[in-house]
Formats: C-alpha cells, sequence, structure tokens
C-alpha cells in the first residue's frame, strides 16, 4: 500500500519515498523481475516436506508448528472479493516451521529496546543530505519546522470518499509518530504491552529478528499458517463472512468514515482478543498487518502459474515490481488490519496482500517471527 508521492511530498519530502538512484536500476530490471527465482524452480522437484516437528527439538516459548504441505497459494475459486494480484493460485510445498502464536507484542519489541539501544527509522534524525539523494535534483530543503522525525497515521475523512484508491484521504504524516507513539505524541503504550507493536518499518522488524534468532515468514509460510486446516477457505475459517464481528478486528461502518466498533474496538485491539485458527494462532485476520519476507511484484503469480511445477519453499520474486508505481521497492504485507472493510479491500482474507516500501512505518502494521530447526539448532 505505497503511499501516493503527493502526500509524502507535501508533507515533508519524507525518506519514505523510493531513492532515485535505485530508479534506473529498478527500470532495467523491470521484465525479468521475478523470473529468475522461478527459474531456479522450474525442472523435476522433489515436494516432500517436513510435516513433523524433528525428534529433540522443543517448541519454543510463544510459537507453534505449523506442518509442512502441498496447497494452493493465492484467491480460492469461489473468492468473489480476490483482487487480480492474488491470482492465478498457484501449487507450493512447504517444509514445516515454528510461528509466533501472536503478532510481536509492545512488551516484546520494549524488551528489545531496552537490551539493544536500538532506535527505529520513525525516531532518527532527518539526514537533508541524505534525504535528498532520494528526490528529484533540485529539490527545495523544507522548514526544519517540518524536518523532524515520524511516520505515518490514520486520520477519518468528514465525508464519504468517491476515491478508495487515493490512499492520501485517510493518512497523514505526523511528527512524533513511532512505536512508542502509535498515534501521534500525545498517543503513548502505557498499560499496552499486549497490544502488537506498530510503526515498525522493515529495516526494524528485521533487527528484532536478528535479536530474538528468528525471521520474517515468507508469504507462501504466511499462508500455509493462516489456512491451518481450512485449505480451500475464503477465511481462516471457513467460507461464510458471517460474524466478523465475532471473528476479527476490522472496520465496521463506511469506511474511512465511520467505524461503528461492533467488533468491541474502534483501532487496534490486544493479541488473543479473537478467536485463533484451527493451529492455535491469532490475529491471522484483521488486527494489524505483518510484513513478510517477499518482495511484491506484479508479475509474480502470473509467471509462477505458467511454470508446469510444484515450487518448493517459494521465496518470492528476486527482485521488486509494481505496475502502478514501476521504481517501487515493496514487501507483501499479510493480514488486513482494523482498517480493512468489505467495500475496500476485505484483506481480512486469507489470500489477501498489500505491498508497502521498506521504509513505511505505519499505525496498523506489525509482524510475527518464524524460527525453523536449522535456526534453532544453530543457536
Amino acid at each position: 500500500m505505497k503511499l501516493p508521492y503527493r502526500l509524502l511530498f507535501s508533507a515533508i519530502c519524507t525518506f519514505l519515498l523510493l531513492g532515485c538512484n535505485e530508479k534506473e536500476k529498478s527500470k532495467n530490471n523491470q521484465k525479468d523481475s521475478s523470473t529468475a527465482s522461478i527459474a531456479q524452480s522450474t525442472g523435476k522437484i522433489d515436494t516432500t516436506v517436513v510435516k513433523d516437528i524433528p525428534e529433540g527439538v522443543n517448541v519454543p516459548t510463544g510459537m507453534v508448528w505449523v506442518p509442512g504441505g502441498v496447497f494452493t497459494k493465492g484467491a480460492v475459486a469461489s473468492d468473489q472479493m480476490a483482487m487480480s494480484h492474488e491470482r492465478p493460485a498457484h501449487k507450493v510445498a512447504v517444509d514445516g516451521f515454528f510461528i509466533d502464536v501472536t503478532e510481536v507484542t509492545n512488551g516484546q519489541f520494549k524488551k528489545f529496546v531496552e537490551e539493544t539501544g536500538y532506535v527505529t527509522v520513525a525516531e532518527r534524525e532527518i539526514d537533508w543530505e541524505e534525504m535528498k539523494k532520494q528526490l528529484p535534483e533540485g529539490t527545495p530543503k523544507p522548514h526544519d519546522s517540518i524536518m523532524q522525525p515520524g511516520s505515518l497515521t490514520f486520520k477519518k475523512a468528514k465525508s464519504t470518499v468517491p476515491n478508495l484508491y487515493d490512499f492520501s484521504q485517510w493518512w497523514k504524516w505526523t511528527i512524533g509518530a513511532n512505536w512508542r507513539h502509535p498515534n501521534g505524541p500525545d498517543s503513548n503504550i502505557e498499560g499496552k504491552d499486549d497490544f502488537p507493536v506498530v510503526q515498525v518499518a522493515y529495516e526494524d522488524a528485521l533487527a528484532y529478528c536478528e535479536w530474538a534468532n528468528r525471521r520474517l515468514p515468507t508469504e507462501a509460510e504466511w499462508e500455509l499458517a493462516a489456512r491451518g486446516d481450512n485449505f480451500e477457505s475464503v477465511y481462516f475459517w471457513g467460507n461464510s463472512g458471517e460474524g466478523l464481528n465475532k471473528k476479527a478486528n476490522t472496520w465496521e461502518g463506511e469506511f474511512p468514515v465511520t467505524n461503528t466498533s461492533e467488533d468491541g474496538f474502534e483501532g487496534r485491539a490486544p493479541v488473543k482478543s479473537y478467536p485463533s485458527n484451527s493451529l492455535g494462532l491469532f490475529d491471522m485476520a484483521g488486527n494489524v498487518w505483518e510484513w513478510t519476507s517477499d518482495w511484491y511484484n506484479s508479475n509474480y503469480y502470473n509467471e509462477l502459474s505458467t511454470q508446469n511445477t510444484i515450487v518448493k519453499n517459494p521465496q518470492g520474486a528476486t527482485s521488486p515490481y509494481n505496475a502502478r508505481d514501476p521504481y517501487a521497492r515493496e514487501k507483501v504485507m499479510k493480514g488486513g488490519s482494523f482498517l480493512c472493510n468489505a467495500s475496500y479491500c476485505a484483506s481480512y482474507r486469507v489470500s489477501a496482500r498489500m505491498a508497502t516500501s521498506l521504509d513505511s512505518s505505519l499505525e496498523h502494521l506489525g509482524f510475527r517471527t518464524v524460527a525453523t530447526t536449522e535456526m534453532l539448532n544453530a543457536k
């Protein structure tokens, strides 16, 4: 969900934008940006997967085992709300792995920061000399009063929004917004250790993973985990969207004008506020979006579908490409958030996916981590 250039530039000429020095590189790679990863997977592939926890390996605290499997990744045929980039569906084989029961919480992230002194992207001072390298030549320096650390926060619209593709109508640059102050400088996370941490850029999530001896899930791993036992359903609980307010934290009412909070929350909810899926994983639908390690590439699903093979442990496209913004460098995020509504994206569906730039931090984007037996044995 890359925000329009005009919003970010007018707000602060922010570093959330793609660096100009990457433009030519991206342009040159557009045609073949995902083909390389597919080529490595063509031919005869061993689709035998690790299903059970290897003998002698203990389940890490706060995680569950996701049995390996061969499944159809992407939108199921019955999903009438699926977006084009969720199709065509394609077969993948994924080895078993451990995944966090919940999204990483404020309390967990706080411990990481206390032990390491880590400073997130949204908290760092803005270096104009570095920033201007990422902007069109000749861009004037903004006034010092707005050259301050911050991030993007949600704002309700005052009236019906006719164009739901213009994200600038409900996002704003807020100085002082960061993981400690997710809605702006006047907000805080006191007493909210069990809420999912947000306002973390991709770099921040990777830093946490390194500290915790974990990594981010691939998109295929995330989808396998979210599906649990429901391999052919639209949602992790089945095919019916009835009673959604009892199953996930989403937007009820007219987006982005009125949220009736029928699910009990207008914004983020504490983890485990809603039923888990069949594997015991919470918030695999709604609450906050979650980073994955896959590059977002508009061509990737189409190219995979043309290969007469099942891809094993797919890592996603080797390079990013967004047909709507050819110079973007974005990662796939999964799961939807408290801002998702049927009139807009219905991204609480398992196959739903969105793109967001590496240095974007948002008040509805967090992450959860994965561990493999190899990682645990190497510790």
